[in-house]
């Protein structure tokens, strides 16, 4: 894979677990006329290290569209009351923005446990599998790894275990995330991980082999298109995207929400969406891409797109698996997550 040589040296000194970062000059609110990414070229290129950013916003009306099966309906979370002459724990450094770096999410991530959630403003609840990331990388993880090809970007990476796992197969690898909590475990696990957005510039765009979009991640920034194309950018001709879907073949929902836990901790609201294969699948022949492959396993459903390509014979992602529900693991309580 071109480019691939180059990525350790592209990506620069990694900094250590628990590394505060600075702000970037000409760092927007997050408002949707400042969605677009920045021009390539900037300081951003730099290899001195992770950059501090946040997550695009994406115009929404907050109304979605779909089914409501998958999100659990609950009242406000009640706090809880520590046991009489308990030391509560010293709180958390502030976060930088009000998404993934909430605090929240941050804590969940360095204690490896839950409850998680996901809720929108209407009080509905999405469980995160905070266990499931924080574990080894699975079975129906490996088998999505063992269709990749050349060099990884892992989108959305979280606490790394898709990360640590494909560089235990000798295959270059790189994980980005907004969340420094997140950045901070993937590398003190051995892994690449760079705390970028991926609407930000990033090392060897337009030479990656593969880019994933796991655990809910396809919708970062609530904007599937917007998003669609930012992967095309990213890849090679003909390059690989594996995205992971909800099991809802009906559902394609924009939403608002916010990171919370069971004692009512919350970050800032923040865009969403989630989809369905069919969904992913309008959106993606929409913007250019070529479906090759999807299949489902342990109760998760995948898709495998090609990126355009010149090459009007670009080959089926490489796997051994039979691409259907005959391959169906045993399902498990996973419900469809988020970026981690």
């Amino acid at each position: 894979m071109s480019g691939a040589p180059e990525l350790t040296a592209r990506i620069g000194r990694q900094p250590a677990p628990g590394t505060a970062h600075a702000r970037p000059a000409g760092q927007t609110d997050g408002s949707p006329s400042d969605t677009r990414p920045p021009t390539p070229g900037t300081d951003a290129e730099a290899a001195s290290g992770p950059m501090a950013l946040r997550r695009p916003a994406a115009e929404t009306d907050g109304s979605g569209s779909g089914t409501d099966a998958p999100w659990r309906h609950a009242p406000s979370p009640a706090t809880v009351r520590p046991r009489p002459g308990a030391v509560p724990p010293a709180p958390l450094a502030p976060a930088d923005d009000g998404t993934w770096s909430a605090d929240p999410y941050a804590y969940a991530l360095r204690t490896g446990r839950g409850p998680l959630f996901l809720r929108r403003a209407d009080g509905w609840l999405l469980l995160l599998e905070v266990e499931r990331w924080c574990a080894e990388a699975d079975a129906v993880d490996l088998e999505v790894l063992r269709r990749c090809e050349g060099a990884v970007l892992d989108v959305g990476c979280g606490p790394g275990r898709l990360v640590v796992a494909l560089g235990a197969r000798g295959l270059p690898v790189l994980g980005i995330d907004v969340s420094e909590a997140a950045v901070a475990r993937t590398v003190a696990l051995g892994g690449q991980a760079l705390r970028r957005s991926v609407f930000e510039p990033l090392p060897a765009e337009g030479r990656w082999g593969t880019a994933l979009l796991l655990d809910g991640n396809v919708g970062i920034g609530g904007d599937p298109r917007a998003l669609l194309d930012r992967m095309a950018g990213l890849l090679a001709p003909g390059g690989l995207l594996i995205a992971e879907t909800v099991p809802d073949p009906d559902l394609d929902e924009r939403v608002r929400v916010h990171v919370t836990d069971a004692r009512g901790a919350a970050g800032s609201p923040f865009p969403w969406a989630r989809l369905g294969t069919p969904a992913l699948l309008r959106h993606a022949r929409r913007a250019g891409w070529r479906a090759v492959d999807q299949w489902t396993a342990g109760g998760r459903c995948f898709v495998a797109l090609r990126s355009r390509s010149t090459n009007s014979t670009a080959e089926p992602p490489k796997s051994t698996a039979v691409s259907s529900s005959q391959r169906d693991r045993k399902r498990s309580a996973d419900r469809p997550v988020a970026d981690a």
